[in-house]
């Protein structure tokens, strides 16, 4: 089972932390009474869907014995106005991949796998959340070794 708790700080910071001690800082921009020191907790949502997802291709290209160097994720998201929860209605998803011969059927099958079978965060969205995903190979010098 997973646990984190989160403590109040003062205005609107909270921080919070995990079973191993991982910490995060959130909090709302001046706007909303925060101080802008800490992520706002649906960013947090951003972070995840990138961090879900590109553990999985990473994963999966490393079983498809592609020599990837780096792997590069962004994230875009567009928050609904017209009405609460104010929840990202669209996200747009590329992923860049550096490597040596990578080939780009084995990202896209990759990405495929992450989206659809293996990453809990994009399962968690919804059919309301848009997700647009995308990607590019940028070819590295030479091969490891």
């Amino acid at each position: 089972m997973d646990n984190v708790t989160v403590r109040w700080n003062g205005k609107r910071q909270f921080v919070g932390w995990d079973s191993a001690g991982h910490g995060v800082v959130m909090d709302a921009p001046d706007k909303y009474k925060g101080e802008g020191s800490g992520t706002r907790p649906l960013e947090l949502m951003l972070y995840a869907i990138a961090g879900c997802t590109g553990m999985d291709v990473v994963s999966v290209l490393e079983k498809k014995r592609q020599d990837v160097r780096g792997l590069s994720i962004n994230v875009e998201a567009t928050q609904r106005e017209d009405e609460y929860p104010k929840i990202y209605t669209h996200l747009t998803v590329e992923y860049v991949v550096t490597g040596y011969g990578v080939k780009e059927s084995a990202v896209e099958r990759a990405i495929e796998l992450s989206e659809t079978k293996y990453c809990s965060v994009k399962g968690m969205l919804g059919p309301q959340v848009k997700v647009e995903t995308r990607f590019r190979v940028v070819e590295a010098d030479a091969p490891a070794g």
